[in-house]
């Protein structure tokens, strides 16, 4: 039987001969028929960096924030709890619905959206940002677009948390996901944010992966 990352990695090969290499987002969590159990890279808890960066704050009334590529949800439901008033989107609607079936009281405003395609008026409009492994899933020119199309959500004074899987310039390149290298993350700093944490770790799998975690702020 074939495992699920290999099922994945078909599945997304077979979207990008299509041409439509974001389609396999919705056929993937679709076949999940509404069960998380079956979205097997979720860790279905948020992102202890996440937690410790939003203790170290006190989100005002009125603060906003957005999840890119919100999944089923663990983040977008931390910063809410923390007092963000959160806009979370996914690409898929089958996501977006498991986020809604999994917390029917929410406050966060869950939204179907694509990231080459956002609302106007969300350009340069949110004071946080969160970003946590979407560019590693994308291929070829996608990569760059998407982090343009990040880096246009913070609105001056406001900053971007970035969290992904890391790799060492020229490895892995046959690698699906593919890890972000140094420069290619630096392509915030091209777009004009400044960096204010930069940090990169192994976790605690076994074998250990390494990951990035950054902050970047637009200038006022």
């Amino acid at each position: 039987m074939e495992d699920p990352k290999s099922a994945t990695q078909r599945l997304a090969r077979e979207y990008a001969d299509r041409d439509d290499p974001n389609g396999w987002f919705e056929a993937f969590y679709a076949r999940a028929g509404g069960d998380i159990c079956k979205v097997y890279w979720a860790d279905l808890k948020p992102n202890p960096l996440l937690l410790d960066w939003i203790k170290t704050r006190d989100a005002s009334a009125g603060t906003r924030a957005i999840t890119i590529g919100c999944g089923l949800g663990d983040d977008a439901e931390a910063l809410s709890q923390h007092g963000y008033r959160v806009t979370a989107f996914d690409i898929s609607p089958s996501a977006i619905a498991m986020c809604r079936q999994r917390y029917p009281g929410s406050t966060v405003d869950y939204r179907v959206a694509d990231l080459f395609d956002l609302p106007v008026s969300w350009s340069q409009g949110f004071d946080l940002v969160y970003e946590c492994n979407t560019i590693q899933i994308l291929v070829g020119p996608s990569r760059a677009e998407a982090l343009a199309a990040i880096s246009d959500l913070v609105a001056p004074g406001g900053e971007i948390l970035v969290s992904c899987r890391s790799r060492n310039a020229g490895e892995q390149l046959d690698s699906f996901p593919l890890a972000l290298d140094r420069d290619e993350i630096e392509g915030f700093l091209r777009a004009g944010l400044i960096e204010r944490h930069f940090v990169a770790y192994d976790d605690d799998q076994d074998p250990p992966v390494p990951h990035f975690f950054a902050v970047y702020r637009r200038p006022l």
